[in-house]
């Protein structure tokens, strides 16, 4: 004669299973990789902002040396402003235009600086200005510190992104609205992958 489970011992089958399956779904995964994620996009923005702070200097510091460059001097200021402009939230992560916009601005600010740089190199006692030459140090710094920063944000991407697409996890993923997230791009991959001409 076969013996009925007791009802308690039926329902500790039934979240024993449940537990089984919420760990296989990979829901906790997603809440890792998904932290992982913004703490890298936060150390980016970081960076950055660490790049905006100096610049009011180096433009101040340009500006004693080399007033009448007031059209470089102004499109340095302008892409500044407009790349602290852009409020950057951790939804900027799920917006895919939101994150176009931002790395737009950081592009056309990036662009900027450089043509700043490049007019510094016209004036001599500029580049000899100590002040001048430091923060053109920091700079330099930020700026290898921003390729790690967005480094680690595509790797955490990338592993994130991977989860989301995979079977079984995509499946949670779709069900707890879990999209895939964007990733930093050149800003023009056509014109890189042209080999650079090169003449004698």
């Amino acid at each position: 004669m076969r013996t009925i489970p007791t009802p308690a011992l039926f329902r500790w089958f039934v979240l024993a299973l449940l537990a089984s399956l919420l760990s296989a779904c990979g829901y906790n995964d997603f809440q890792k990789k998904d932290e992982a994620v913004k703490a890298a996009w936060g150390e980016v923005v970081n960076q950055y902002q660490r790049r905006a702070d100096l610049i009011p200097n180096l433009v101040a510091t340009v500006k004693g040396y080399a007033s009448h460059e007031r059209e470089t001097l102004e499109a340095v200021t302008k892409a500044r402003a407009q790349a602290t402009s852009i409020q950057v939230t951790p939804e900027t992560l799920n917006d895919p235009e939101a994150f176009a916009r931002f790395q737009q601005a950081q592009g056309q600010l990036t662009s900027a600086l450089s043509r700043l740089l490049a007019v510094a190199e016209n004036y001599p006692n500029l580049k000899a200005d100590a002040a001048f030459r430091d923060l053109q140090s920091q700079l330099e710094g930020t700026e290898n510190r921003i390729t790690v920063a967005r480094q680690r944000y595509i790797a955490a991407v990338q592993d994130y992104n991977v989860l989301a697409r995979s079977f079984p996890t995509n499946l949670t993923a779709m069900v707890f609205k879990y999209p895939v997230k964007p990733s930093f791009t050149v800003e023009n991959e056509k014109a890189i992958s042209t080999p650079p001409a090169v003449k004698f």
